[in-house]
């Protein structure tokens, strides 16, 4: 009973709902902030690895000229440093790579069992650096030089 002397109900007056409504409404409030965090986390805690630096590289041309079939093998820009071989290359063959500063670019030949003569030349940034010649069977060339700083 109230003042008045009317009867009110427990739970299915007015009275009642409000409770219900506040109830309702800081429960949702919880869930909004609990899912604001969990996407706040997502946004600044990632498993991503920043790029890696870009390695500077100066541009090299790798030429070989003459007759017969040799096996050529060359440094590129590659993850492991390890050399790019191309084997029963026709000539003349040529090959421009980025190479990285600090790796000496290098270029070597091998005639096969047939002989005959090849000539390699190595070129940084379009100047000529270097040249070897190799003649016979089984004959081996390398060229060879140090890149300028920039």
């Amino acid at each position: 009973m109230n003042e008045k002397g009317e009867q009110t109900s427990g739970g299915s007056g007015g009275t009642g709902l409000q409770g219900t409504g506040r109830q309702g409404v800081a429960i949702a409030a919880v869930v909004l902030l609990a899912c604001g965090g969990l996407v706040g986390y997502g946004m600044f805690t990632t498993d991503e690895q920043p790029a890696p630096r870009a390695v500077p590289t100066a541009e090299v041309t790798y030429e070989v000229t003459g007759e017969g079939t040799v096996e050529i093998s060359y440094l590129a820009r590659s993850e492991s440093g390890s050399a790019t071989v191309v084997k029963n290359a026709a000539l003349p063959w040529t090959k421009t790579v980025q190479v990285p500063l600090g790796k000496d670019p290098t270029v070597a030949i091998v005639l096969d069992d047939q002989g005959g003569q090849a000539t390699c030349t190595l070129a940084v940034r379009g100047a000529h650096v270097q040249r070897a010649t190799a003649g016979g069977t089984y004959g081996r060339a390398t060229c060879s030089s140090p890149l300028p700083p920039s």
